[in-house]
């Protein structure tokens, strides 16, 4: 008789009790998942992660007494495991989110598309595929970053890329904080970024690393020119694609293809980056579940430019730098850490 699969084993940690239960409900639904315990508060939280040992945390990021973030800064140092945060989109919520994947949170669910507490079942299915991918996420202790490391140049007589494309998902925000910031003002290209994230978080998201980071970064504005050394985040909700303009090229914001599984996406922005530069297009793929950006990396191929994506290692989630991997359209795999200076031998 073959051992029945082993559950991925949950902790909920909410200040609010109707919160707790709505969200063990719609996990202990799932057949792979298990809810092993539910914390009140933050110092409950840490002691229950200690002693239970979960495979994954959900936890709340604006509770009283400890914080949300006091309590993710105290479980990684003191008991390391996958954390998911449960936020909202409010001006406060949304900078504290993203704090939060700073400091070692690996995602986030919005509780706010939900209108209000009691429609939360309508996140069922997201927050059951974003703990079944983070149980299989390493426990990682938070670190210093690591100290660059020296990178081949580029092939002598390659022609230099004037864009550079990257898409991200899961784990995303805090990989583009490891790689922007670290990017010289005098660079030579513009960066063009799709990061799957709910809507209303882009504008904190180009914020943030705007104010880490000497390079000028901002949501992109349609019919904006696009310019070297300017960073561009697709704002969620919209794809974000390149017009010839006379001598320019300018950004179009639209909805089309509806049919795609995300929107922005990394296919749909690479692809026209492909058909607009060519051979001088540079195509990065980060850490996130699924397969974007593979065909987009395929198309920047075939147009003459080069691709990388981030290597297995120091990914949060393998599946998208896995997905262009297997597709047979990636010239290198890059840590994290050398992301950065892999862009620079390239522009």
């Amino acid at each position: 008789m073959s051992a029945k699969p082993k559950k991925i084993r949950v902790l909920i940690v909410d200040d609010s009790r109707f919160v707790r239960q709505a969200v063990a409900r719609m996990l202990n639904a799932s057949p792979d998942i298990e809810v092993v315990g539910q914390a009140a508060d933050g110092r409950q939280g840490i002691a229950m992660a200690r002693e239970l040992r979960p495979d994954v945390v959900t936890l709340d990021v604006q509770m009283p007494h400890m914080g949300g973030l006091e309590t993710l800064e105290r479980l990684m140092k003191e008991a390391p495991v996958p954390v998911l945060l449960l936020s909202s989109l409010t001006s406060e919520g949304a900078d504290v989110t993203l704090r939060g994947l700073e400091l070692g949170a690996l995602d986030f669910v919005d509780k706010s598309t939900a209108q209000g507490q009691m429609n939360l079942l309508s996140l069922t299915e997201e927050l059951r595929v974003k703990v079944r991918a983070l149980a299989g996420s390493p426990r990682r202790t938070r670190s210093a970053e690591p100290p660059p490391v020296p990178l081949e140049s580029a092939a002598s007589g390659s022609t230099r890329a004037l864009v550079v494309a990257i898409g991200a998902s899961t784990g995303g925000p805090t990989a583009l904080q490891a790689i922007i910031p670290r990017l010289p003002k005098e660079l030579g290209a513009a960066v063009l970024v799709v990061q799957h994230i709910p809507l209303g978080f882009t504008r904190y998201l180009a914020d943030r690393l705007a104010t880490r980071s000497t390079l000028p970064v901002h949501e992109a504005r349609d019919g904006e020119a696009v310019r070297p050394g300017r960073v561009l985040i697709a704002p969620a909700g919209h794809h974000l694609k390149l017009v010839p303009r006379g001598e320019a090229v300018e950004v179009r914001l639209d909805d089309e293809p509806r049919s795609s599984l995300h929107r922005p996406s990394a296919d749909v922005l690479m692809a026209s980056v492909a058909e607009v530069f060519g051979a001088r297009s540079l195509g990065v793929v980060l850490t996130g579940m699924g397969s974007d950006g593979a065909a987009g990396l395929g198309a920047i191929r075939k147009a003459g430019g080069r691709t990388m994506v981030e290597s297995e290692e120091t990914c949060v989630i393998y599946g998208m730098p896995k997905a262009a991997i297997e597709a047979g359209v990636v010239d290198r795999a890059v840590p994290l850490p050398e992301i950065a200076d892999a862009i620079l031998s390239a522009v």
